[in-house]
């Protein structure tokens, strides 16, 4: 059982310096304020590359922020397994969050960060946290089975497309976050950081 992986808020320190206000320029500060978390030191990291940062939060938002298709539990609970595969703490606290909030099973979310993919799941988790977990590992470990074990759970072919397209994104974004910067408890100088995190937990909280 792990104790690395929480629900509780953790912060992000970049080992080079993000870009900011007395730094950055106008594009580049257009590119982070624009982004999901415009105080985190992650995107103002990405935002030395404004145009890929802009890509990442229009990419972001289509497949987390959209009505339509899979429910945003479901989205959410994929990105949470691949955060959980890849070993990245802060994501993984972010989107268990958000996966607790949407789907009100907060106890599923704790046994999955505690245990891991490798606890038996059953019904529809069982199935997205089966398909989330391969697919994160490699995409050639995600086969047929699992596209059959998900549409035996109820779910479209727009739906499981809707999953792969949500673990896709995190299975990359863990991994360059991963490259890029650590994970700390949070301090003083994270709190405009805390703060993007905790407006959107406010906002999946009244969802």
């Amino acid at each position: 059982m792990s104790s690395h992986y929480t629900m509780e808020e953790r912060a992000w320190h970049a080992w080079i310096a993000a870009a900011g206000p007395d730094t950055a320029s106008e594009r580049q500060r257009e590119a982070y304020e624009t982004s999901v978390w415009p105080n985190s030191p992650y995107f103002r990291l990405l935002a030395w590359h404004p145009d890929s940062l802009s890509a990442r939060t229009q990419l972001d938002r289509a497949i987390f922020l959209t009505r339509d298709g899979l429910p945003r539990g479901d989205r959410e609970l994929a990105a949470t397994v691949a955060s959980r595969v890849n070993g990245c703490e802060l994501c993984a606290s972010v989107h268990a969050r958000f996966t607790a909030a949407f789907s009100k099973d907060e106890a599923t979310v704790l046994r999955l960060l505690q245990e891991g993919p490798e606890a038996e799941f059953s019904g529809r988790i069982g199935a997205i946290v089966d398909a989330a977990a391969a697919l994160t590992q490699s995409p050639s470990a995600f086969g047929a089975h699992h596209v059959h074990a998900l549409r035996a759970a109820g779910l479209s072919d727009a739906d499981i497309l809707d999953v792969v397209q949500a673990t896709a994104f995190f299975a990359w974004a863990n991994r360059l976050m991963l490259s890029l910067g650590a994970p700390a408890a949070p301090g003083a100088a994270d709190a405009d950081a805390l703060g993007d995190q905790r407006a959107n937990d406010a906002i999946a909280a009244r969802s």
